[in-house]
C-alpha cells in the first residue's frame, strides 16, 4: 500500500494550512506567506531530486 493512499494526519501541517481561513491577511502578509510556501516547494523538489538520484545510483550499482 502506498502512503498516498492512507489518509492525512489531521495534525499534518500541510493540512492545517489548507483549512485556514485566509480572509484576516493582509495583501503583505499573504505574499510573504506566497514566498515562504515557494521556498518549501523548491526545498521540497530538492529532497525528491536527491532521492531520485540515490535510487538510480543505487539501481545502477545492483544491476552490474
Amino acid at each position: 500500500m502506498d502512503s498516498d493512499d492512507l489518509p492525512r494526519r489531521t495534525d499534518d501541517p500541510a493540512a492545517q494550512l489548507a483549512r485556514q481561513d485566509l480572509d484576516p491577511f493582509s495583501v503583505a502578509e499573504l505574499e510573504a506567506r506566497i514566498a515562504l510556501l515557494e521556498n518549501e516547494i523548491v526545498r521540497c523538489r530538492r529532497i525528491i531530486e536527491r532521492a531520485v538520484n540515490h535510487r538510480a545510483s543505487a539501481d545502477a550499482l545492483f544491476k552490474r
